[in-house]
């Protein structure tokens, strides 16, 4: 479960802002997650509650904000959400795509008590 490590590292960051911005808590950690991250949103979740424990973020509640999948094709030029991850073109039905988004995963936002 690599979700474990991911929340690990996120831990590391929340600390430090904590610490820059002299908080006594942290209260909402509001994360996206793009659907091709590779992350499952139900486990960085698990992991979050359990990885909270004896930290500044035990009372936090962490949202997560899904990122759909956003890819060019370039061959046409067209930008498009493919659906149902069919990764072809609706424009040319080229197969030559660059993803542009949905792949990432990152911190949008961290509220504190101070």
């Amino acid at each position: 479960m690599h979700e474990l490590s991911i929340i690990s590292g996120m831990f590391d960051i929340l600390e430090e802002k904590a610490r820059e911005h002299h908080a006594k808590n942290i209260i909402r950690v509001t994360i996206k997650v793009g659907k091709l991250s590779g992350a499952v949103p139900d486990l960085l979740e698990s992991a979050f509650d359990t990885y909270k424990e004896g930290t500044l973020a035990a009372e936090a509640r962490l949202e997560i904000v899904s990122l759909p999948v956003k890819v060019k094709c370039t061959t046409c030029s067209r930008e498009f959400t493919p659906e149902q991850y069919i990764f072809i073109c609706p424009g040319c039905s080229s197969t030559d795509l660059k993803v542009l988004e949905g792949m990432d995963l990152f911190i949008e936002k961290i509220e504190f008590e101070v």
